[in-house]
Formats: C-alpha cells, structure tokens, sequence
C-alpha cells in the first residue's frame, strides 16, 4: 500500500518517515519529496508500506497527529495517473506562450471589430 503524507515539517527527512511507520509494520520504502532546484523538502512524502492491514493502521493511528510540531494528513496515495504531470508541465508551458500569442492577436482582433460584426 502506497501511503501519501503531507503537512511534513521541513526539517523530517526520509529515514525519520521510516521510523514513524516501522512501529506498524514492514516497510519497503519512505521518501520525502525535495524541490529540485533548491534541494529543500516540498513537505510532503510517501511510505510503501507491503501489508495493506498495517498500511490502514498506520493511517488511522497518524492521520491528524502532530509530528515535528505539525498536525500531518495521512492518506492511501492515489495512482500517479490521477496526477498527468508531464501534460500539466508541457502542457502548461505550450499553453502560456500560445495563450501570450493569442491575446495579442485578439487584439488586434478587436481593433477591426467594425468588420467582424458586418459578417454577422
């Protein structure tokens, strides 16, 4: 089970993930997401946990507790699928230029707007 948590302190690094869940069961991963750019963590991260049962446990027991003084959400992770995150960045960035282009054509559009409206 694929368990999502997020509202981590900034400080919680993958090993302190780790050992927060390893009371309820075996662990096959834990990660903490980092920004890429600056290397500092998103606060947010994931635990593979391989027994469904102790991945619910753990996600009644620590949802809504405070860790590192901050109350974290615990939740069963939802399929990356669910997310498209190449379409959101190619996607996005295709968007804003073309969207840049359109306005300005749009403009243009409706300084000739007497002639737009002969044709209806």
């Amino acid at each position: 089970m694929n368990i999502y948590i997020s509202n981590l302190s900034f400080n919680v690094q993958d090993d302190d993930l780790r050992q927060l869940f390893t009371e309820f069961g075996e662990i096959s991963s834990a990660k903490v997401i980092m920004d890429r750019e600056s290397g500092k963590s998103r606060g947010f991260g994931f635990v593979e946990m391989p027994n469904d049962e102790e991945g619910q446990k753990a996600i009644a027991e620590l949802d809504q507790c405070e860790y590192d003084g901050k109350t974290i959400n615990v939740n069963v992770a939802k399929p990356r699928e669910d997310k498209p995150r190449t379409f959101n960045r190619g996607g996005g960035g295709g968007g804003g230029f073309r969207g840049g282009s359109n306005r300005t054509g749009g403009g243009g559009g409706n300084r000739d707007g007497g002639g737009f409206k002969k044709r209806f």
